[in-house]
């Protein structure tokens, strides 16, 4: 076999390990049942707004009492000072954005 089809031939078996790599992830993601914890977040993690921050990353202090992140559902109440939250402004665009809506 010469240089040229063996090169062809690494190249297709490296897509189909590629291809095959991808589909076996997406058959065993699931889908996560998540909530929001507060008053756990490092400043500047945040993942979306507060009624004093706009949206993800822009809290100022770590563990602020309205800052929150995703975790999976349950995961919150076993944090130390975390608190699962859904108040009005912890929607993108913050405060702001809850008294439009």
């Amino acid at each position: 076999m010469n240089a040229n089809h063996q090169l062809v031939h690494g190249a297709i078996a490296s897509l189909l390990a590629l291809g095959l790599g991808a589909a076996s992830t997406g058959a065993f993601a699931q889908k996560v049942a998540t909530e929001k914890c507060a008053g756990i977040v490092k400043a500047g993690s945040n993942d979306c707004g507060t009624s004093k921050s706009s949206c993800a990353g822009t809290s100022t202090a770590d563990r602020d009492t309205e800052a929150w992140i995703y975790v999976a559902k349950g995961t919150c109440a076993r944090i130390a000072g975390g608190t699962v939250t859904n108040k009005p402004e912890n929607v993108h665009g913050g405060a702001a954005a809850a008294k439009k809506g």
